[in-house]
């Protein structure tokens, strides 16, 4: 019996419900706020919105305003920052064999966070594009040094790169980097909560583009990812037993880390820095789907959104302030994986 309620849980049919939650959540999201909506209400300006229909009454004509204008951007860019960050850390753990591996494990937070406070310190803010575009200069000029420092000889290219050198080197690169955050801190001065506050994560200023950016990105990085599925299951046994059975180790971890890095990199940039996502979802989706990339992805996509979703929600339309995301999800996220991490310290020991 239990076999069979793990294989249902396991099949297609756990991925329509996680789906379905998801919808669900996306549409009772669009209803709550200052004004609230029924799921009803929320349909009908979604049906507005598209077939752009004149001579609305006030209320469904305030409905469609609110939903699609205000709210709806703001919704969606959250998913996709949630589903981006959830499948990079599942692609983490699985190449570095590090269950503590994240979207932030190789410095692309703490770079990120560098070149946004570049581009506030400095003036470049007034134009809004330029903190999203230095922070995702920042992360990925962070990966490929963190890479330069773990690869044999400093080339990409060769094999043998080592999960413990990549991780050790994120570790002083990030260091570093915080460091340097902190002299900028310093240097800002009076001005220093406009870089506190984008560090601690935010979508109240998000817009269609930022959604259609990073949703596009995520989608893009889930079907790689998915396209390496095998690979990403041999690489989970190790770097010899992957490479007996023909995986290019050198030249597919170098593909996964630099596109999973590219996910979170567009995602930080966006939203700020958010933690815990990646961390959390790809162990509590395990718990389910088991190991199987090809199980665990689209499931880690779903679960993902819809966390971030309503940790978005809350602090928008629940909490009395508005607290800023990477907060609510350090808050919520750190407890429960302390939890987590002692349940499996218990069965281990037992």
């Amino acid at each position: 019996m239990q076999s069979q309620t793990q294989t249902q849980v396991k099949g297609p049919a756990g991925l329509v419900v996680l789906g379905g939650v998801f919808v669900l959540a996306l549409l009772v999201s669009s209803g709550m706020g200052y004004v609230d909506f029924s799921v009803a209400q929320v349909l009908r300006a979604l049906w507005d919105g598209l077939c752009v229909h004149e001579g609305l009454s006030e209320t469904l004509e305030t409905a469609r305003v609110m939903v699609w204008e205000v709210r709806l951007p703001r919704i969606l860019t959250a998913s996709a920052v949630g589903a981006g960050l959830a499948v990079s850390g599942a692609v983490y753990q699985n190449i570095l064999l590090n269950p503590l591996a994240d979207p932030y494990t190789l410095g692309v937070s703490s770079g990120a966070a560098f070149g946004a406070a570049m581009a506030l310190l400095f003036g470049m803010g007034a134009q809004m594009v330029s903190v999203p575009v230095f922070a995702f200069a920042g992360g990925v000029g962070t990966l490929f040094v963190v890479i330069g420092l773990a690869s044999p000889s400093g080339r990409f290219l060769r094999c043998g790169m080592d999960s413990s050198n990549l991780i050790l080197s994120g570790i002083m690169v990030s260091a570093i980097l915080s460091a340097g955050l902190s002299f900028m801190k310093y240097l800002a001065d009076e001005e220093v909560s406009v870089i506190i506050f984008w560090l601690m994560g935010s979508f109240a200023s998000a817009t269609w583009r930022d959604a259609a950016i990073c949703g596009g990105v995520s989608l893009a990085g889930f079907l790689l990812f998915l396209f390496y599925a095998r690979d990403l299951n041999l690489l989970a046994l190790g770097e010899k037993s992957a490479r007996s059975l023909g995986v290019d180790t050198g030249k597919t971890t170098l593909t996964l880390l630099v596109a999973a890095s590219l996910v979170a990199a567009v995602c930080v940039a966006v939203s700020g820095i958010i933690g815990f996502v990646g961390l959390l979802v790809p162990h509590m989706v395990r718990f389910v789907t088991g190991p199987d990339v090809r199980r665990l992805l689209p499931a880690t996509l779903f679960s993902g959104a819809t966390l971030l979703l309503f940790a978005d929600t809350v602090t928008r339309a629940v909490l009395p302030y508005e607290v800023p995301i990477g907060v609510l999800t350090a808050l919520i996220g750190g407890p429960v994986f302390c939890l987590i991490f002692r349940k499996s310290r218990m069965g281990g020991a037992s």
